[in-house]
């Protein structure tokens, strides 16, 4: 499986807490663009951080820093 780097990790925690903000109140583009800009920011790092091993694979990458993120005690096993 995929190893995300802690700057991943801790780009994706950021990406989800702006999410959970943004939609934990009625839509506005002002509310909801803090999570636009730290969903972006993530996407890119994940592009990055792919590119840097030619077989790693992007998805791979993006759904183990997910998984940190979302499920550390499952993504702790191993």
């Amino acid at each position: 499986m995929a190893k995300p780097s802690e700057n991943l990790i801790e780009l994706c925690r950021a990406a989800i807490e702006a999410e959970r903000t943004a939609t934990s109140e009625p839509y506005t583009q002002e509310g909801w663009a803090a999570w636009t800009k730290a969903a972006e920011t993530f996407q890119a790092a994940v592009t990055a951080e792919a590119a840097q091993e030619p077989k790693q694979s992007r998805l791979g990458l993006e759904q183990a820093a997910k998984k940190a993120v979302l499920h550390p005690e499952e993504s702790s096993d191993g």
